[in-house]
């Protein structure tokens, strides 16, 4: 059975593909994410999830996050791994940062943990670790 995501059906990749290589662990790392100079958000508690062949990607609580600053768009993805992907904008005053983030709000059992979670495109922000 599979699920309906703007009119299609798709089904969960775990099914074609049960070795696929994904993992969700605790990063372990005090994380930073600015746009340009502000703070956007800061954490203890973020998740490191590492993909395939793809860099890793940091996934920050939605309560480390100033949420008051992204406003949803309409834009909607799927990934066969993880599920219906939405995405965010920065809001600066009158001006817009488009998709400068993404969630999984609704994520496939095998990464439930990155639920209530935000992860940010390295090309928009600045991602500082230590």
């Amino acid at each position: 059975m599979g699920t309906l995501v703007s009119g299609k059906e798709h089904k969960s990749g775990y099914e074609s593909h049960p070795d696929y290589l994904l993992r969700v662990m605790p990063a372990g790392r005090h994380v930073r994410v600015m746009a340009d100079g502000e703070l956007i958000a800061e954490t203890r508690d973020a998740l490191e999830l590492f993909e395939a062949d793809r860099a890793p990607v940091f996934y920050i609580p939605r309560k480390d996050v100033r949420m008051e600053r992204l406003k949803p768009n309409e834009n909607l993805s799927w990934c066969p791994f993880k599920g219906e992907a939405h995405y965010w904008d920065l809001k600066r005053g009158e001006e817009e940062i488009p998709t400068i983030a993404w969630s999984y709000e609704d994520p496939f059992v095998e990464v439930a943990d990155i639920q209530q979670y935000m992860a940010f495109y390295p090309d928009k922000v600045t991602i500082e670790t230590d």
